[in-house]
């Protein structure tokens, strides 16, 4: 359990971004809300990830 919580804060940007990505687009949520929350949860991991726009989590995401 304790090992699942450190890999997921270990977890690189880009899979963090793509992963929550797909798990809110299952859920119906939207394009422009799906960036605008994943932007601010970025900004309150434990160690914060540099501010994203959101054109570059959409190229995270699609490439």
């Amino acid at each position: 359990m304790i090992d699942d919580v450190i890999a997921f804060h270990a977890q690189p940007v880009e899979d963090y971004v793509r992963a929550r990505h797909a798990s809110l687009k299952t859920y119906g949520a939207k394009n422009p809300e799906i960036f605008a929350r994943i932007a601010e949860e970025l900004a309150q991991r434990v160690v914060a990830a540099p501010e994203l726009s959101e054109r570059q989590l959409r190229r995270i995401v699609y490439g």
